[in-house]
């Protein structure tokens, strides 16, 4: 994603993994971790591909009191 300062709303439904680290503001390398644990949700796998659901992602980040993605 090229320009971080979209709204979230704007985004397309199904993010990459790119634009979802983007979006939580960390690094694509702590982001795949993340989603190898399971810890992400909205996960969509299509072959080797991964997309991420933006509504689950998004519903995730305002009820999230859990962990941080890197510990």
């Amino acid at each position: 994603m090229s320009d971080s300062s979209l709204p979230p709303e704007s985004l397309p439904a199904c993010l990459t993994v790119e634009e979802a680290a983007t979006l939580l503001r960390v690094n694509r390398k702590t982001f795949y971790e993340a989603v190898r644990l399971g810890r992400v949700p909205g996960i969509i796998r299509v072959g080797r591909v991964i997309r991420i659901s933006r509504e689950a992602l998004l519903a995730w980040i305002q009820g999230n009191g859990g962990p941080a993605l890197g510990e």
